[in-house]
């Protein structure tokens, strides 16, 4: 019997309820259901410890959206556990399992009846004085951006140390192929499907006619060094984290070589399914009338 775990967004109530549901299935049906701590507290249940839970769930449920997916991302980094999402938010791209389905795919899950995705993971370094300050994955993307208030930016962009080019603009994006379909796409990047090993530089509003997103190789380094004396700068990771940038900073990204995470879809449910779903990818409404 397969040990299954839980991760739940305690903030959401639907995300509760359904916490609550596949509990009372997890009885019924004979099959544990293991709670990290916080979550065990949060439904009255008995819980593990992080150390625990992570040594002993072999595929873990998130229960929440995008959001919620991404946090458990980072929970489970380190310990290869696969994720299978089912979305109680909006777009749903990485917690694509649907609620109504949501016994039928736990019976999937318990027979093997599924696909496992690994998907490369940005490995992101902030250099300050050419001393490493903080070493971060993301499973979507790194975004240097200016704040609220602050004036245009100026960054360097840097391909491999080679020098390509100096960027007037709000900040640029490095996507990795999971995230294509998320800040990048709104910044004008192309939808890359995940199992596809590369990175996506996309400008944030730049200032120039000739910047446009662009797709890098696997083995490339993107290093991003700010200009200028401007220290209203943001380094944000999968949208979550935060992190202070100081002019000539630099930051180094590429797609890590040993670290991934591990996602589950279900044979019936592809990417192109989910383009096609949840961002109306193909569907003219014009054209289907004169069909």
């Amino acid at each position: 019997m397969k040990k299954l775990g839980m991760i739940v967004n305690a903030h959401k109530p639907k995300a509760i309820e359904m916490a609550q549901r596949l509990l009372l299935w997890s009885q019924e049906r004979g099959v544990p259901l293991l709670l990290p701590h916080h979550e065990a507290s949060v439904l009255s249940s008995v819980g593990l410890s992080d150390e625990e839970w992570l040594q002993t769930v072999e595929i873990a449920l998130v229960i929440g959206g995008d959001g919620t997916f991404l946090r458990a991302a980072r929970y489970v980094l380190d310990a290869g556990v696969p994720l299978y999402g089912i979305n109680l938010g909006h777009l749903g791209f990485l917690s694509s399992g649907r609620p109504e389905d949501v016994e039928e795919d736990l019976e999937a899950l318990l027979s093997d009846t599924f696909n496992l995705l690994e998907r490369p993971l940005l490995r992101c370094v902030l250099y300050r004085d050419d001393i490493p300050l903080h070493t971060l994955f993301a499973l979507n993307d790194v975004v240097l951006s200016k704040n609220a208030i602050a004036r245009l930016l100026h960054i360097e962009v840097r391909f491999n140390d080679n020098f390509f080019g100096v960027l007037p603009a709000d900040g640029v994006i490095v996507s990795s192929p999971t995230g294509s379909t998320a800040y990048a796409l709104s910044a004008g990047g192309p939808i890359i499907p995940p199992h596809l090993n590369s990175m996506l530089l996309a400008p944030l509003c730049a200032h120039t006619l000739y910047s446009r997103p662009l797709m890098a190789a696997p083995t490339d380094v993107i290093s991003l060094i700010p200009r200028g004396s401007s220290r209203d700068m943001t380094l944000t990771q999968d949208g979550q984290l935060a992190y202070e940038v100081l002019p000539n900073d630099r930051l180094d990204i590429a797609l890590d070589r040993e670290k991934s995470i591990r996602t589950i879809s279900m044979p019936n449910r592809s990417f192109l399914d989910l383009v096609q779903e949840k961002l109306g990818w193909g569907k003219s409404s014009a054209y289907a009338e004169k069909e």
